[in-house]
């Protein structure tokens, strides 16, 4: 098994290649994008989720995974999402300036969707979302919380997603994935105002 990854911070763009005896992914986020996205993990739905995440957060993201499908779809979306976290983390650096909190309410039809994003280093996750059927697609709803947890404890920042309201689960799926690319745009961005401080009292993230 191997992993390699690599950062430049001044563009806040991060690669992460992670081969493991279950998958093979290369995946490449910029922070500062203009929601451009090309996703193929083999998960149609997994694929949809991560385009408009990019799309709603403006990120720019490219990722190519190859798992063992022929098992189920849980160890290629985990590690997609570990991947995920991980670019998030090594392409905001020191995370230096940054706005580090916000939150979105994302409506899609019948269902409203809340997130709420701590970048402040400290990785935890909250997610709360009832769904009706097993699968959305290729992927199992038992998943979903699983992701953003991945998302964030590699991403070493907190997230509290909650579906308020909804009948149909691919909406309320959805907004949640609009929901995070929405509020982790706002957090992430740079707050002149700082003048490239570190948010903290405590002077480090």
């Amino acid at each position: 098994m191997s992993e390699a990854n690599s950062a430049v911070s001044d563009i806040r763009r991060a690669t992460i290649d992670r081969i493991t005896g279950e998958t093979s992914i290369s995946l490449t986020l910029t922070i500062d994008g203009s929601g451009q996205a090309d996703v193929q993990t083999g998960i149609g739905f997994l694929d949809h989720m991560l385009t408009l995440w990019a799309r709603h957060g403006l990120f720019d993201l490219t990722v190519r995974a190859h798992g063992d499908l022929h098992v189920d779809e849980h160890h290629t979306a985990e590690d997609v999402c570990i991947c995920l976290g991980r670019a998030i983390d090594q392409a905001l650096g020191a995370r230096a300036g940054i706005v580090r909190t916000a939150h979105s309410f994302v409506p899609m039809d019948e269902a409203l969707a809340l997130v709420a994003i701590d970048l402040g280093g400290r990785p935890y996750c909250v997610v709360q979302a009832d769904f009706v059927t097993p699968r959305a697609g290729q992927l199992g709803t038992d998943l979903i919380p699983h992701l953003f947890e991945s998302i964030a404890f590699n991403g070493r920042f907190n997230l509290h997603a909650q579906v308020l309201y909804g009948r149909n689960d691919h909406h309320k799926i959805e907004a949640l994935f609009k929901a995070c690319g929405r509020a982790l745009d706002a957090a992430t961005r740079i707050e002149p105002r700082l003048g490239g401080a570190v948010p903290s009292t405590k002077g480090v993230l």
